[in-house]
């Protein structure tokens, strides 16, 4: 039997992502311009504020040179400031500017009013779509942890 690439769950979960990725670029991108690296970097400071360049590729998935971009490009807009690390003299730390904050109060209620369509969507599934999707997030970050 031929290997079907539209039947292997990790292509399909990936095509699934970009997808509805693009989808809530879309929706935010015309009125606020941000693009989903400089997106996920604003998002990212929000929850955890000060945070180095290093830490942000770790948790959004992008790489370092893009989210690198990105933040440039998020600084001469005047939504985050770069300093100096206090830990490590090596990294740049980034947190958002009190423009950054209001920004990312508008991204956020779009991002709400678009998690709350997809729920509407997946109707009576949803809950069961999210504890899978978080069980499969965890197997990944198990395997992961244990080839480092």
């Amino acid at each position: 039997m031929p290997f079907m690439l539209d039947e292997f769950l990790p292509y399909r979960l990936n095509v699934a992502a970009t997808l509805i990725s693009r989808r809530f670029a879309a929706l935010h991108q015309e009125e606020t311009g941000i693009s989903i690296p400089e997106w996920r970097v604003m998002a990212h400071l929000a929850n955890e504020g000060q945070v180095s360049i290093r830490d942000i590729h770790a948790r959004v998935n992008l790489d370092k040179s893009i989210v690198s971009r990105a933040a440039a490009r998020l600084e001469q807009a005047g939504h985050l400031r770069k300093s100096g690390h206090m830990q490590d003299r090596r990294l740049i730390s980034l947190e958002l500017t009190p423009k950054g904050q209001d920004l990312m109060q508008r991204l956020g209620e779009i991002a709400d009013a678009f998690q709350a369509r997809l729920h509407a969507e997946l109707g009576p599934d949803a809950e069961r779509f999210e504890t899978m999707l978080e069980q499969l997030i965890a197997g990944a970050a198990r395997d992961r942890d244990t080839a480092a």
